[in-house]
């Protein structure tokens, strides 16, 4: 039996056929089916898909419900919803890179050069772009424990770590090189990095229902994600690390809409601008996406090659988003735990947004075969 049996709510907003030159919007009504059977087989409780394609959003649908306890409420496509390690490439690695462009850092930079208590056990030789690739040899997570007395042992115990790999050597997807990320985003930004990516992002791209521990109208449009102490955790960072560092963390906290996702994306593929407001200069926007090949090491050594960019994932295991279709090297793109995703085709100029809730009510679905659907259908929208 599938965990959820209820009513489908589908709200759809599908650009004029005018603004849709170049892809084929009746194939995106595939996305329907897709969505619906993911929801009946309890993937999630329900989702918005939104689609942009030529400097445009051509397809925004909500179905299912935004949460199923204690009762039933339509998801709608201004639901915010914790976007989990989406805040990787959208609020850090972005910032990262506009410290960049300030000259506060080089990607060759040490950590320790701006955290000198980073060296210890051997991460001396750990740079800003081994943590952005993946490849510090960090391990993938600490121990939660490390995080219960407060945030700033939680550092002091980050710093104290040894390493898994050598720098360099293995491509490891790992939360905490980016809360160490995050960390130096305040030490070379002057503030914490949900304040730094507000002030130099999201409110220049009016990012308006975007940002860090939600609060009033925003807040109340929040969808909740799973439970924690017996209770449903709605408005507060699903992730148990960013929880217990206050809500704001390198690698999970940042909270969206489909729509807002939709500007970031959309001032990625013009280049590092939208609406007369520059974010990233275009040579940016180039360094910050464009592919890097990365060790796979250990028992996946001789496998295909993988690649990652500075912050996004492009091919490799967790290249789900991608589809079947989009080529394996044209893109970027990224996932979060909670159930959200991106892909981006800059070859099309299209990005595929998918937002759900996917650990709502118990942390038992999956939209990893949705994600995967959802970007075939894209890329078979898009003229070619």
């Amino acid at each position: 039996m599938p965990r959820f049996v209820f009513p489908l709510l589908a709200v759809l907003t599908l650009a004029p056929a005018a603004r849709a030159d170049g892809i084929d919007t009746e194939k995106l009504a595939r996305f329907d089916a897709a969505v619906d059977a993911a929801i009946q087989k309890g993937g999630c409780p329900g989702a918005v898909v939104l689609v942009v394609h030529g400097d445009a959003v051509v397809f925004r649908k909500a179905y299912g419900n935004r949460p199923v306890e204690p009762r039933t409420v339509p998801m709608t496509t201004d639901t915010v919803l914790d976007m989990a390690s989406l805040t990787k490439p959208m609020a850090t690695a972005t910032s990262v890179m506009i410290l960049a462009e300030q000259g506060k850092l080089r990607f060759s930079d040490t950590v320790a050069a701006h955290w000198p208590a980073f060296a210890a056990n051997g991460k001396e030789g750990v740079t800003v772009e081994h943590l952005l690739l993946h490849t510090s040899g960090l391990t993938a997570d600490n121990a939660v424990t490390d995080y219960a007395d407060g945030r700033e042992k939680a550092l002091e115990r980050i710093a104290a770590l040894k390493l898994e790999a050598r720098p360099g050597t293995r491509f490891r997807y790992s939360d905490v090189g980016f809360i160490a990320l995050g960390y130096l985003v305040e030490k070379l930004g002057g503030m914490p990095v949900d304040a730094f990516a507000r002030k130099h992002v999201f409110e220049p791209l009016k990012m308006t229902d975007t940002g860090f521990k939600p609060t009033g109208e925003v807040l109340r449009r929040v969808a909740p994600t799973g439970k924690r102490d017996g209770k449903l955790i709605l408005g507060e960072v699903h992730d148990p690390r960013a929880h217990l560092m206050g809500g704001v963390a390198g690698h999970a906290g940042l909270f969206s809409t489909a729509d807002d996702v939709a500007r970031y994306c959309r001032m990625l593929l013009r280049g590092g601008e939208l609406d007369g407001v520059r974010v990233l200069k275009p040579e940016t926007v180039k360094r910050f996406t464009e592919p890097h090949e990365v060790p796979a090491g250990g028992k996946a050594a001789g496998s295909r090659k993988l690649y990652r960019s500075p912050g996004w994932d492009v091919d490799t295991s967790y290249s789900a988003p991608r589809g079947e279709r989009f080529p394996r090297t044209g893109g970027f793109g990224h996932t979060g735990f909670t159930g959200t995703s991106v892909w981006v085709n800059p070859p099309t100029r299209t990005a595929v947004i998918i937002l759900s809730n996917r650990v709502h009510p118990d942390d038992k679905g999956n939209v990893t075969d949705l994600r995967r659907q959802v970007g075939t259908i894209a890329a078979e929208a898009v003229s070619q």
